[in-house]
């Protein structure tokens, strides 16, 4: 079983060298001690903040910044692009009338990055 995710749950992105933690604003009125998440609350800075720096070449920060260095990679400041909601969720169960958010599910980043959910912020409900 998957468990439910909440705020402050911790994050971390393949191409990002930081983990991060997980915003969820109050506008879904479901709380485990704190506010629930559904697949929805996917906003870059808003509710996925910086993993310090990425190492996409995607991004273009980084791939100008390489190039720049003679083809030595050069990270950059991590700005997330996630575009589309986190895959999959829960469907059968509802937050703000969207599919909750389960620690398994993924969010990828335009920059090629893949965000995944290392710790659901609670442990006591499951989906």
């Amino acid at each position: 079983m998957a468990c439910l995710v909440t705020a402050g749950a911790a994050l971390q992105c393949s191409f990002g060298a930081a983990p991060s933690a997980l915003v969820v604003l109050p506008t879904n009125k479901v709380t485990v001690m704190t506010p629930a998440a559904n697949i929805m609350d996917n906003k870059p800075i808003v509710n996925v903040p910086t993993f310090g720096v990425c190492t996409s070449l995607a991004n273009p920060t980084v791939a100008s910044a390489t190039t720049a260095a003679l083809g030595v990679l050069t990270p950059m400041p991590c700005i997330p692009n996630t575009v589309a909601p986190w895959v999959v969720g829960k469907p059968t169960i509802l937050l703000g009338n969207m599919p909750a958010l389960s620690d398994d599910s993924k969010l990828m980043c335009c920059w090629a990055g893949v965000i995944s959910i290392t710790f659901a912020g609670q442990a006591t409900v499951t989906v």
